[in-house]
């Protein structure tokens, strides 16, 4: 059961409810193949790279499809030109001897222009919440508390 939408004000209302009647949450989702829902990021967390938004979550399925990476999270970095970036902290196999460039690349061929990450810093862990949330919040105050040359 949810609201029918908002009192006078149609446009509120058609930005919430589609037109099938059902509620954008803000939460982006999957069903696995047993019928399970995992909601895995907010909407609202999205990069804005030069007008376009960039979930982070859709990069981070992608980085972790690699056969050399464990784990990975993608914040947005503030840029002059184009307002943010795609930066994607990546935990690699042991033994692996992957580089800031293959991630990119290996991205890049899979993605369109604006999706592109276009930073790369590689850590021991992906700090998350009990719940197994990605804390975005510490990544970014880490990537911003580094000068450029050292990530």
């Amino acid at each position: 059961m949810i609201m029918k939408g908002y009192i006078g004000d149609k446009e509120a209302t058609m930005g919430t409810l589609d037109s099938e009647g059902w509620m954008r949450t803000g939460d982006l989702c999957y069903i696995d193949e047993e019928g399970y829902l995992f909601i895995v990021d907010r909407l609202k967390e999205l990069i804005k790279y030069n007008g376009y938004q960039v979930p982070p979550v859709e990069l981070e399925k992608l980085l972790i499809s690699h056969p050399d990476i464990i784990d990975a999270a993608v914040i947005p970095y503030p840029d002059e030109e184009a307002g943010q970036v795609p930066m994607a902290f990546v935990v690699r196999c042991d033994q692996s001897n992957l580089n800031k460039a293959q991630v990119m690349d290996y991205v890049a061929r899979q993605v369109a222009p604006y999706k592109k990450i276009r930073r790369v810093s590689f850590v021991a862990s992906i700090p998350k919440n009990p719940a197994g949330k990605i804390l975005r919040r510490e990544l970014v105050k880490l990537a911003l508390s580094h000068s450029p040359s050292k990530l």
